[in-house]
């Protein structure tokens, strides 16, 4: 897993059509009070390595790093556990010579916190999971090291190639806070609807393509006595995976975008979102969901899933090496784009794929050049090949996994991505505001997929809670134009 959300997982929104992602506008509105939470310390507050310790930049060592310089590194180990970072780390500490120290955990922001403050953070962080840094504060403190340098480095496989030539574009617009590219997404997360091809086959089911299709199957998978669908219950904004998503592609994009903004009565003046959030409405009143979803962790949900329990979840796909340990071998993991609906604005076919798994280098730490370095290393296509193998994910590296045999959940998230083409969406909303997103309409979520709210009152109450975090002075509000 890998989210900067409470979940842990890997990533959840930020950037448009994949396309047009150079496009997209991030600006930042501080608010009063904003900086007060973490307090700063250490050297200057300009977010620069200039006065860290630097040798001569070479071919093989375009930022400088100096030999023989320790280096630490902070690991979220969550679903996707954090044996790729150790060997990434190995080809640093064999290239500089250095010690490198490595902290695997899942308590990222408790354990850091006050490290930061205290002015002594390490180099380089994989700031993900439930526990993870506010780094939107970070930024605004001067904090996090402003990794321009790091793109314009020539990257390690090919010299005539900058950092930023070999990764996806998303991945350059979604790193930015302001004008400054200072957080690194290095995974790139496919979310969707996923199911057991051999049990789909083995019952003769096909994916459906329209929400009225999906409702018909549900109807013939409840009679062989299978929940058609489960989900984390006790989190369940992990249906907001799929949700949101839904109303993004049926409503279009500017639709969406509006939602993102926190613009009055986004939610309820977009049809779109009155046919998604009725759709899960009738899915709960026809028990389409597994009994006791409500209460389940999402461990628990993916495991009743890979037992045969349900037939699909709404999930990233960080879920197959999460559920490895359960998955029989003939599973045969896929993901469905999402749906059609009525009036589409987007093509069928469409799909969410956000880039994911924040890294994050100290401007204030020791050793900010090989912090950067061992992002450097971790964009190698051996180490994004790496990546692929041990965890059944994607990078940031484009075409990083051409040539490779591919599990089966990953081979089926990359052949969804070209099949989706252009096609392929970001959402912010949880990425900006998780506290409005997991819990206010995580928990109407919650409710509605039980059958306790009504679909309009759904709505309603979004809206009201939207309009609360926009009116909210506290809140950092954040914008974008496409």
């Amino acid at each position: 897993m890998g989210s900067t959300s409470a979940h842990n997982n890997e990533g959840l929104g930020r950037r448009n059509l994949i396309k047009r992602s150079a496009a997209l506008s991030l600006i930042a509105v501080p608010t009063m009070g904003f900086l007060s939470g973490c307090a700063t310390g250490g050297g200057g507050d300009d977010g620069k390595a200039s006065d860290k310790p630097k040798a001569e930049t070479s071919a093989k060592n375009p930022l400088g790093v100096k030999n023989g310089t320790a280096l630490e590194a902070f690991i979220f180990k969550g679903g996707l556990g954090d044996q790729y970072a150790k060997d990434a780390e190995a080809d640093y500490k064999t290239t500089y010579q250095a010690e490198v120290k490595h902290t695997g955990t899942q308590e990222v922001g408790p354990k850091l916190t006050p490290r930061f403050a205290g002015g002594n953070p390490p180099d380089v962080i994989d700031n993900s999971g439930a526990n993870h840094l506010d780094m939107n504060k970070l930024s605004s403190q001067g904090q996090l090291q402003d990794l321009g340098v790091l793109l314009d480095a020539a990257s390690l496989d090919d010299p005539n190639k900058k950092v930023r030539d070999i990764i996806h574009p998303s991945t350059l617009e979604k790193g930015k806070h302001g004008d400054k590219f200072d957080v690194l997404y290095y995974a790139f997360t496919i979310y969707g609807t996923w199911y057991s091809q051999k049990l789909m086959e083995s019952k003769g089911w096909t994916y459906p393509k329209t929400l009225d299709e999906m409702v018909k199957l549900c109807g013939e998978i409840k009679k062989e006595k299978i929940a058609p669908w489960t989900y984390a219950g006790k989190y369940p904004y992990y249906v907001h995976f799929n949700l949101f998503a839904q109303i993004a592609k049926i409503g279009g994009m500017p639709g969406w975008i509006e939602i993102d903004n926190l613009e009055p009565n986004a939610w309820t003046k977009n049809d779109a979102v009155k046919e998604v959030i009725e759709h899960y409405e009738e899915l709960a009143a026809k028990k389409y969901f597994l009994e006791g979803s409500q209460g389940l962790t999402h461990i628990q949900s993916q495991t009743s899933w890979t037992k045969g329990k349900a037939v699909f979840i709404p999930n990233g796909s960080w879920v197959e090496n999460e559920a490895a340990p359960t998955t029989p071998k003939d599973f045969g993991m896929s993901v469905g784009a999402l749906l059609d609906g009525t009036g589409d604005k987007l093509p069928s076919g469409t799909l969410r794929g956000e880039p994911s798994e924040p890294y994050i280098v100290s401007a204030k730490g020791k050793n900010p050049i090989g912090g950067m370095e061992l992002l450097r290393i971790m964009l190698s296509k051996k180490h994004a090949q790496n990546f692929a193998t041990k965890v059944k994910s994607l990078t940031c590296v484009l075409d990083a996994t051409e040539g490779m045999t591919l599990s089966p959940g990953l081979a089926s998230a990359s052949a969804a991505v070209k099949a989706a083409g252009e096609n392929l969406i970001s959402l912010q909303l949880q990425e900006w505001y998780p506290a409005l997103t997991d819990e206010k309409i995580g928990g109407l979520t919650g409710q509605l997929l039980t059958g306790d709210l009504k679909a309009s009152d759904w709505i309603k109450k979004t809206q009201a809670e939207a309009d609360k975090v926009a009116k909210d002075s506290s809140v950092t509000k954040f914008k974008r134009s496409s």
